[in-house]
């Protein structure tokens, strides 16, 4: 699709009569998300935006909530990247980094996390009031696949995963 310089948009020329800009928007009003989505113990997974939901191609949003004082069983999304913003409390992401050691990214509101595609991870929410965070994913649906822990016990990596030394 060819892009505009003076609309910035999709020109509407090269499109099939035009039906790009004629979609409708999606709104998903905050007391209407779908609890429907892939959950680890620990914490609650609202979904917002997807395919199932509306229609999108590339993309998966929604929340999660983390009671105080919880911890989100051990798990990975998958292929998907997941962008994370934190809205409220001071949730604590906790990965491996490879040796075995744990590593803890301790977040404030404000704050924005990148988990990595096939990294397996934890939510954990040392408080006393529960934290909330925004999810965006890079695929059209929740990818959550729940662990045993942090490293698999053989060493092995996931089917489709890489291992990259930083």
């Amino acid at each position: 699709m060819r892009v505009s310089p003076e609309t910035r948009g999709p020109d509407p020329a090269a499109t099939d009569g035009n039906l790009d800009w004629h979609r409708p928007l999606w709104h998903a009003p905050a007391g209407a998300l779908s609890e429907d989505t892939p959950q680890s113990a620990g914490m609650q997974r609202r979904e917002a935006i997807s395919g199932k939901l509306c229609g999108s191609q590339r993309l998966w949003m929604g929340e999660a909530v983390i009671a105080g004082g919880a911890r989100s069983s051990d798990h990975h999304h998958g292929e998907s990247e997941t962008g994370i913003y934190v809205v409220a409390g001071h949730p604590v992401f906790v990965f491996s980094d490879g040796s075995g050691a744990e590593r803890r990214v301790e977040t404030a509101p404000g704050d924005y996390v990148l988990v990595p595609p096939w990294v397996p991870h934890r939510e954990e929410n040392p408080g006393p009031d529960q934290a909330v965070v925004v999810l965006a994913r890079t695929t059209q649906e929740a990818v959550v696949v729940n662990l045993s822990g942090l490293v698999p016990p053989d060493g092995s990596v996931p089917p489709g995963a890489s291992v990259t030394p930083r």
